[in-house]
């Protein structure tokens, strides 16, 4: 049976309520415009009934208030977390595309390839009309050097994109483990709050915004699982174990722990192609774990960036271990690895990108550095392979047992990154300054003292201070097979970055050949008449199944289409991203017109509860006061 006072109590249970909608509903207000918030609202609900043991049963006891939560729907935070990686990478691909076009423009306002090319050899045509005249030499070796310092710039301007994509991949990776830290930081508190019964909203919505932006730089998963009583394990404690994986289920933070990202830069031997710039980085988990950087599931800026300055369009060196033997270099005993490779565009040497002074191979499932390598063509069997010299610093001699297992340089990267454009002008200028050398010392060719033409496009040895002359690429077996390696004096030396010309020429023009056979005379022109047909002649020589004059027009082309397809991923991600957000917005944000309504009505609410007491009240005081006896 209820009390005397129970009318009071139940009253009394309203006010509360009132009174705590009216506190959340002014918190909403206040934070109207706060980033990360999530509108709060007061779950209450009727209190257990009491049996009076009369007539009417049992009579209602007020409401319980239960607690305050705040509105939120994770099915549209994870949304937004999924496409806001994939817009990371799509932002970060844009502006270095963007970056590349620039960079081989050739317009208005732009000097570039197709420009220079032309000029150059409008240059060459005035040799053919005056080929006995030094001073239309000098002009067209001026002509020739903007070509070179063209490609020089394009080489250096690539590079600094690369260390720039380097660089911020290491702020990528400083960011991550900086939001990690706050993440657990964050786990504590709410852990902290809600083992005494309350809801750590605020630190709650924190955490949401820091996982929002952590998704910008890479994928991101969350699980959150009750911790139990150890002492009684069907006793939730009401603390939680909230798990952040990356990177396609890589765990990251882990309740209060947290693992650590580490950016090593890659030593001068280390390097995975021939052009990467110094430095690049590998990264490692705090427990020297790889976090490998061909994880497709990367995704974020991070992935964006990782492909950009890694793309190699899926073109890396690998191949069959065939056999494993021994040899002596100055009375060091080196191992030899000796791979057949079957794909296309590793058997031609001119799109070699093996770095030129060491590496690391992947030979079977065990990592090993080389220092120099041979290809190898044998004619009779129509086989490549590829003879590696290990490094006498690897930890463990290559036995037997790698034979039949895979060997890999570098990896399968399937974007057109930045080390794929340095390997598209490294391959153009290797075909196009043998095919030019070639023409230029054909049989019979001398220049204006009747001397064997020499090479004009070369290549600078700046360790050396001296020039790359080619001689290894012309040795040849009589049967066809051959071998050139890292060490050999081939067009694989040439390089967007040491392209040069013949410092012999540059300073007596006149040792530029023009003509064949001695008696023709100076004014002959036979020879710069073939040179000139390289330009258009794609039997003279062809790239991409284009002429050599369209050279632009292929990179162009691949730059634009990236451009263009990031742009477009752009848009398309701002769209959904636009359509998650309101989503979210509409569950969780805070609206204003509202929250005026919800003022109104827990404002009438607190009233009658005040208005019920104060009847209560007045009617306690009658009985208590006015019918004593």
């Amino acid at each position: 049976m209820p009390s005397t006072f129970f009318g009071l109590n139940t009253a009394y249970t309203g006010l509360i309520a009132a009174n705590a909608s009216l506190n959340t509903t002014s918190n909403n207000i206040s934070n109207m415009n706060t980033e990360g918030y999530s509108r709060q609202k007061v779950i209450q609900e009727a209190s257990d009934a009491l049996r009076t043991f009369t007539t009417y049963g049992c009579a209602g006891a007020g409401v319980d208030t239960i607690a305050v939560e705040r509105t939120r729907d994770e099915f549209y935070d994870v949304r937004y977390w999924i496409n806001n990686s994939y817009y990371g990478e799509s932002e970060s691909k844009q502006y270095y595309c963007r970056l590349l076009e620039d960079y081989f423009a050739d317009d208005e306002t732009t000097t570039g390839f197709s420009t220079i090319f032309t000029d150059m050899f409008k240059a060459l045509e005035e040799v053919r009309k005056n080929a006995g005249d030094t001073s239309v030499k000098t002009n067209f070796m001026g002509y020739a050097n903007n070509l070179v310092e063209y490609f020089n710039n394009m080489a250096l301007n690539l590079e600094s994109a690369q260390k720039d994509t380097n660089s911020e991949i290491k702020v990528q990776i400083d960011a991550v483990n900086t939001l990690a830290e706050q993440i657990t930081t964050l786990n504590k508190q709410i852990n902290i709050i809600e083992m005494e019964g309350s809801a750590a909203n605020e630190l709650r919505d924190q955490r949401t915004l820091i996982l929002d932006k952590l998704s910008e730089i890479v994928s991101v998963e969350t699980v959150e699982v009750p911790i139990y009583d150890a002492n009684d394990p069907t006793r939730e404690t009401g603390a939680n174990n909230f798990i952040v994986r990356i990177a396609g289920g890589q765990e990251l933070v882990n309740g209060n722990y947290r693992n650590i990202l580490n950016c090593v830069a890659r030593k001068s031997d280390e390097k995975m192609h021939q052009s990467d710039a110094e430095g690049l980085y590998d990264i490692y988990w705090n427990n020297s774990t790889t976090f490998s950087l061909t994880n497709p599931l990367i995704g974020g800026k991070l992935q964006g960036l990782i492909e950009m300055r890694d793309g190699n369009n899926n073109e890396f060196f690998t191949g069959q271990i065939t056999g494993v033997s021994a040899v002596t270099d100055n009375g060091v005993l080196k191992d030899v690895v000796t791979v057949e490779i079957t794909a296309d565009y590793l058997k031609d040497i001119n799109k070699c990108t093996l770095s030129d002074s060491g590496g690391k191979i992947m030979l079977g499932n065990q990592v090993y550095k080389y220092e120099s390598w041979t290809m190898n063509y044998d004619a009779a069997t129509d086989k490549y392979t590829y003879d590696f010299v290990m490094n006498t610093d690897n930890e463990y001699r290559v036995s037997s047992d790698r034979v039949n297992k895979t060997a890999s340089v570098g990896a399968a990267v399937s974007y057109q990154g930045i080390p794929y454009y340095q390997e598209q002008m490294n391959e153009f200028l290797r075909n196009f300054c043998k095919t030019f050398n070639d023409v230029l010392t054909q049989e019979g060719s001398v220049d204006a003292y009747g001397n064997p033409a020499k090479f004009m496009m070369l290549a600078d040895e700046v360790a050396d201070n001296k020039q790359y002359m080619f001689t290894d690429s012309y040795v040849v077996a009589p049967d066809g097979s051959y071998s050139i390696g890292n060490l050999n004096d081939s067009y694989f030396k040439l390089t967007a970055k040491n392209f040069a010309l013949s410092d012999e020429i540059q300073t007596d023009p006149n040792l530029f050949a023009t003509h064949t056979g001695v008696a023709s005379g100076q004014d002959a022109y036979d020879v710069v008449a073939d040179l000139l047909d390289i330009q258009m002649n794609k039997d003279k020589m062809t790239f991409r199944g284009c002429s050599s004059s369209e050279f632009l027009q292929c990179i162009l082309s691949d730059v634009a289409l990236n451009a263009n397809s990031a742009k477009n991923m752009i848009d398309n991600y701002e769209s959904i991203k636009l359509t998650v957000e309101n989503m979210r917005t509409s569950i969780s944000g805070v609206d204003e017109d509202e929250e005026a309504v919800n003022l109104v009505k827990f404002q009438n609410a607190y009233n009658l509860a005040s208005k019920m007491i104060q009847v209560l009240t007045e009617c306690y005081d009658r009985l208590i006061l006015n019918t004593g006896v």
